[in-house]
């Protein structure tokens, strides 16, 4: 894909076949992360503030940084981190440039409360479905039909490891916004397009002779794992003075880039035809996410999440979730157990982002780049009870975790929205 090409050769089918599924326009881009800069950068001028979700991928707190916007911090619910559109302040709504959905799992945010306020305000709505290629809204429409944009990952559900799409509501935009995503591409490389060809080798091979650390370094080589914790390390000097020089991407590499050093380099005949091949068989492995969601919401671990509902096969009514957010009393323990059987749990996003955006800020500078949650309590709880599991494993994990002395959680009646004290209860 050079840069200044309309349509690139290979693209073209792969956007065609995603327009189908939503309706909708679609353009490529190498990743998601991408797709909302482009979005972030063609809907909102730099200065403006953006309401997000604290539990959140730290990458995409630093997208908004790069694009020149403020986040802000919303309230959620502490059942499955969507956001909670009543508890967001008058105050806030009026000094908002967009909002920004999470789909958090892929469980979806209140988008039609959201779209109602966004269009009340006359601000855009944009939807990040990394996680929800695959939900839909309780009056059936595909979560990423609702918004202005929505930005859609290829590394999640349909397991490219590369590619996203930018969806958007007006065809007539389309010039504007490939141009832009070009402006904001890296050539290919051969090397890049090598690395990708042999990765998924690499990984079956060291992962299956059980050579842990050697598939760690093979990632690290492969700029897919670089976190030495949940989150990567803020670095709040090198941020301020990146901020100073926003909006760019380019003062924001070395935050944006992570887990994906390749999340802006055009794509090569390597990686659109595997990505091809795997987005045909996308429907087969929402189905495997489905069935597996179902079977977890169903367990005495998803009592929080399911809803009864005779009409579905399965006894509850499931989304194809990314990762299914069980709340579990002792999460440390959970994870420890479920790696001793080799299933591995990420997509954690704990600390909450006002709380890491903290980290390193004075006592007279704590809120330098972020406006916190108006009620932090629901958000922190969720954060550090969810415990993110794979459905398509999910047999797996309900014998693991019915074996640990562990239990189930529901948020304590103290998060209510008066900010009152968590209290003792949930196994806090």
């Amino acid at each position: 894909m050079a840069r200044g090409e309309g349509r690139p050769e290979g693209t073209t089918a792969l956007e065609a076949l995603m327009g189908r599924r939503l309706g909708r326009e679609c353009l490529y881009t190498p990743s998601c992360r991408l797709a909302l800069y482009v979005a972030l950068r063609h809907w909102c001028r730099p200065g403006g503030r953006v309401l997000m979700s604290p539990v959140n991928d730290d990458v995409i707190f630093f997208v908004v940084l790069a694009a020149g916007l403020r986040p802000v911090q919303a309230p959620l619910d502490p059942i499955d981190g969507s956001i909670d559109v009543a508890a967001v302040p008058e105050e806030t709504w009026r000094g908002l440039s967009a909002v920004v959905t999470t789909n958090l799992y892929g469980n979806p945010d209140p988008v039609a409360a959201l779209r109602e306020r966004c269009d009340t305000a006359g601000i855009p709505l944009i939807e990040d479905a990394a996680h929800a290629i695959g939900s839909r809204l309780p009056d059936g429409r595909a979560v990423g039909t609702v918004g202005d944009a929505a930005a859609f990952s290829l590394s999640k559900h349909v397991g490219a490891k590369t590619g996203g799409f930018l969806a958007f509501a007006e065809p007539g935009l389309r010039a504007e916004l490939t141009a832009l995503r070009d402006a904001l591409l890296k050539p290919a490389a051969s090397a890049s397009e090598a690395l990708y060809a042999v990765r998924p080798y690499a990984e079956a091979g060291v992962r299956g002779l059980r050579l842990v650390r050697a598939a760690h370094l093979a990632l690290r080589l492969l700029g897919a794992e670089e976190r030495q914790e949940i989150r990567m390390p803020l670095r709040a000097g090198e941020l301020r003075r990146a901020i100073a020089a926003a909006p760019g991407l380019d003062p924001f590499e070395s935050w944006v880039r992570v887990d994906m050093h390749p999340y802006r380099i055009a794509p090569g005949g390597v990686r659109l035809r595997r990505t091809a091949r795997l987005l045909g068989d996308l429907d087969r492995r929402l189905a495997l996410h489905r069935a597996g969601t179902a079977a977890l919401l169903r367990s005495r671990w998803g009592s929080g999440h399911g809803e009864p509902d005779a009409g579905d096969t399965g006894g509850t009514r499931a989304q194809p979730l990314f990762r299914v957010p069980l709340l579990v009393s002792d999460r440390d323990a959970a994870i420890a157990a479920l790696a001793r059987r080799r299933i591995t749990v990420g997509y954690l996003y704990d600390p909450p982002l006002d709380v890491y955006a903290a980290d390193g800020s004075t006592a007279d500078d704590s809120a330098a780049f972020t406006d916190p949650s108006p009620l932090p309590r629901p958000a922190a709880w969720f954060a550090r009870h969810a415990l993110p599991v794979n459905p398509c494993r999910a047999d797996e994990v309900l014998r693991v975790l019915d074996g640990l002395p562990i239990t189930p959680v529901r948020p304590p009646a103290a998060l209510a929205r008066d900010g009152a004290a968590e209290g003792s209860g949930g196994g806090g």
